[in-house]
């Protein structure tokens, strides 16, 4: 993997956030932001380039599948890559965010692997990167 791509780490739990970002720093990523929950999450989208989220279910103020239908009813940010880094390994949990249109999905605990696979997967598909505000095309 390249320095290139922003990655958005989103998750309540500071080691989590902490171990996460030490996982992509190991990968070569460089721009990494964080945030300890979506509805901080959503003003770092609004603030800078993410070319994608990496975003936990259970989370204060707005819950991760919230911000994924946030994400998703975007014209900003529709097609952004997000991955769902989560605890929830039921079908339930799994069906919902597919549903929501999550990207890729990762249960915890996972591999520094098979985060990396799940990201690489992620990334290969992504939209071309916009500043913020810019919208992106149809289509």
């Amino acid at each position: 993997m390249t320095a290139g791509p922003a990655i958005l780490v989103v998750d309540d739990q500071l080691p989590m956030r902490k171990t996460i970002a030490y996982i992509l720093r190991q990968l070569g990523l460089k721009d990494i932001h964080l945030a300890e929950d979506g509805e901080a999450a959503w003003k770092i989208l609004n603030a800078t380039s993410v070319d994608l989220v990496l975003l936990d279910w259970n989370m204060p103020r707005l819950s991760g599948l919230s911000l994924l239908e946030r994400i998703r009813k975007s014209e900003d940010y529709a097609r952004l890559p997000v991955v769902m880094v989560t605890a929830e390994a039921n079908e339930e949990h799994i069906l919902a965010a597919v549903g929501a249109g999550v990207t890729n999905y990762v249960v915890k605990p996972f591999t520094p692997e098979t985060l990396a696979r799940k990201i690489r997967e992620a990334l290969e598909a992504r939209p071309p990167r916009l500043a913020p505000g810019l919208r992106r095309p149809a289509g």
